[in-house]
């Protein structure tokens, strides 16, 4: 659900060397802020209408690094973003909320050699300038009006600063970096090319078991420096069984032809089709996939998507808070040099209390590349997370 800035498609960008640092300033106040809220963390409402709440993350991930021209380190970062946001509800179909980022460093984001990010947070770089619009720290800004019909049907209007990843390849397993896993791969679909953060809006239809969910978002500008057009529809469909509560959902997107092709030349559009499935499977296990492909037209990065896991509940040792989650990703490379993409990611999750998780996490990537078009490399990174949502 919670997604970097941008369009995440474009992992290349993520392929940086730079020794940039954050201040010491802004980490200090980033410190002080986890521990304030770690110790009085709760979803505080202020009145029956109004209510303040977010979400604070400490990371630290370590790589050890093995490619062809021993050119990267084996290093460790840390970084420290957080998310408060503000809901009023002046009447029971309408809302109005806002979102705003800050984050302190970068953690491996800038080091790592791996086109996947380790970790698909709103870092410091993430949440300035965003998308182009001159635009720091506010990520969302809209207003939602549900119209309630007879039948148990009804349909709901958003508009504003909006996140396409709240709406489109939602997945109970997969799709919160913060408690989940970190790596990009599993987080959404890294092919979708699903924007965050700019103007647009978003109609929810829900009918008994069914949705339908479509979005469009106007974005100040692409890695090629571009303006466009983002158009992205869901199909749902929930199931209940005596196994427990499954969600089946198909994505399509379509994206405006301001996309440079892999000659730089000429501007395409981009086109994808996705299927993100949970479903619980009895009290303890659950299991997810996730797969799609895009069309090749403009440049990209990658082209095909496999990927899926399973969920363990903590209720199988005795605490219903812990939970343990297994993935793995397979990505076919596109036009850009990159031949396959693979991410095998485990973390456990200590539930401490309603509000706060300590989670440790262990990936292993592997990137390789078409002769000629980069250096191949592998690696594990792990890493520690403690979670504050209130």
């Amino acid at each position: 659900m919670r997604k970097s800035v941008g369009i995440h498609s474009d992992f290349l960008s993520y392929h940086k060397m730079s020794k940039r640092k954050y201040s010491v300033g802004t980490a200090a106040l980033s410190i002080v802020i986890i521990l304030v809220w770690t110790l009085t963390a709760f979803a505080y409402d202020i009145n029956d209408k109004l209510s303040v709440g977010g979400v604070l993350a400490g990371a630290y991930q370590y790589q050890s690094i093995d490619d062809e021209s021993d050119t990267f380190d084996d290093t460790g970062r840390g970084a420290l973003p957080v998310q408060p946001e503000i809901s009023f509800t002046p009447t029971e179909k309408d809302e109005i909320f806002v979102k705003f980022g800050f984050a302190a460093g970068n953690g491996l984001n800038e080091e790592s050699p791996f086109i996947l990010a380790p970790w698909a947070a709103d870092l410091e770089d993430d949440v300035k300038d965003i998308n182009g619009r001159n635009r720091d720290y506010l990520l969302t800004a809209w207003y939602k009006h549900t119209f309630q019909f007879a039948g148990d049907f009804n349909l709901a209007l958003t508009g504003g600063i909006i996140d396409a990843t709240d709406y489109l390849d939602e997945n109970a397993y997969s799709n919160d970096e913060y408690i989940q896993f970190m790596n990009e791969a599993l987080v959404n679909g890294p092919n979708a090319f699903l924007p965050s953060y700019d103007t647009g809006g978003a109609v929810e239809l829900k009918y008994h078991a069914f949705s339908v969910k479509g979005v469009f978002m106007n974005i100040g500008e692409n890695d090629d420096g571009n303006n466009f057009n983002f158009y992205g529809m869901q199909l749902g469909y929930n199931l209940r069984t005596s196994l427990g509560e499954g969600n089946y959902r198909i994505n399509a997107n379509f994206a405006s032809k301001d996309f440079l092709d892999i000659t730089g030349t000429s501007k395409e559009s981009r086109q994808c089709l996705l299927i993100s499935c949970d479903q619980e499977l009895g009290e303890i296990l659950g299991a997810w996939i996730r797969f799609g492909f895009q069309d090749d037209e403009a440049a990209i990065t990658f082209e095909e998507l496999f990927s899926g896991g399973i969920n363990i509940r903590g209720k199988l040792w005795g605490r219903e808070q812990d939970n343990i989650g297994i993935g793995y990703g397979y990505l076919d490379g596109g036009n850009a040099g990159i031949d396959k993409s693979q991410v095998a990611e485990g973390y456990l999750r200590f539930g401490l209390n309603d509000y706060v998780a300590a989670i440790l996490d262990v990936q292993y990537l592997d990137d390789e590349y078409i002769h000629g078009g980069g250096t191949d490399v592998n690696g594990w990174i792990v890493g520690a997370r403690m979670t504050v949502e209130f």
